[in-house]
């Protein structure tokens, strides 16, 4: 086989050897409830977890945030954040839990975009050394090493772009809806002052109305009013 051709389908196999498993998902955490999620990873990887509180249904954008180990501890903990990124170095092969804890509120639901990227620890970024004195065999396998290092670069710095693209679409969701919700109040208590004002205005014409009536009840309260006095 040519070494050309060779070349290229190392180049391929290595991209499609890329142990990396990303999660997303969006979830609402109903009032004075809280929602977890299991996720089986092994040790010595590295979890990077990002969370954006999108929606608060007409209240606070923020939630309570927990990581447990297979064994149950606390592993980081945020209260009451709008959201939050982190990064994980697991010890331990097993279920690890992400919780979501909205007992805090008593009647607004909320909307949360979360991200799970699980990655190998074990990735060498190291360059190729000196290949005088190595044989043909030696120094191809070298430059095996050297594309597979090229192509978890290149990996790795995608992952991240990708994860600020989903960083800004949340951070722009999240935006979107408290415009949403300012527009709801300033609409709200237009309207209310608005009614209120045409309910101020119909008694004050009534009023005066009246007070030009003699048949009117209004008018014989004040004349009662004025006898008394």
């Amino acid at each position: 086989m040519d070494r050309n051709v060779l070349f290229i389908l190392c180049f391929f196999t290595l991209i499609l050897c890329i142990n990396t498993h990303e999660k997303q998902l969006t979830v609402n955490i109903e009032p004075r409830k809280q929602d977890c999620f299991f996720e089986r990873i092994n040790e010595k990887q590295t979890v990077e977890l990002d969370y954006q509180v999108i929606d608060g249904g007409h209240g606070d954008l923020d939630i309570t945030f927990q990581t447990y180990d297979p064994y149950g501890r606390i592993l980081l903990a945020d209260y009451k954040k709008s959201g939050n990124t982190h990064t994980i170095n697991t010890q331990t092969t097993g279920d690890y839990k992400f919780c979501f804890d909205n007992t805090f509120s008593s009647f607004n639901t909320k909307t949360v975009f979360f991200e799970l990227i699980v990655d190998n620890d074990e990735d060498d970024f190291g360059a190729s050394e000196n290949m005088n004195g190595l044989n043909p065999e030696d120094v191809y396998e070298l430059k095996i090493q050297d594309i597979q290092d090229i192509v978890n670069r290149v990996r790795a710095d995608l992952n991240k772009i990708r994860q600020m693209q989903d960083i800004i679409k949340s951070v722009e969701a999240r935006d979107r809806n408290i415009a949403e919700e300012n527009f709801f109040k300033v609409t709200s208590f237009s309207f209310m002052q608005i009614v209120i004002m045409l309910f101020v205005g119909g008694i004050q014409v009534l009023m005066l109305r009246s007070l030009f009536d003699d048949n009117s009840r209004v008018h014989k309260i004040w004349k009662n009013l004025d006898s008394l006095r």
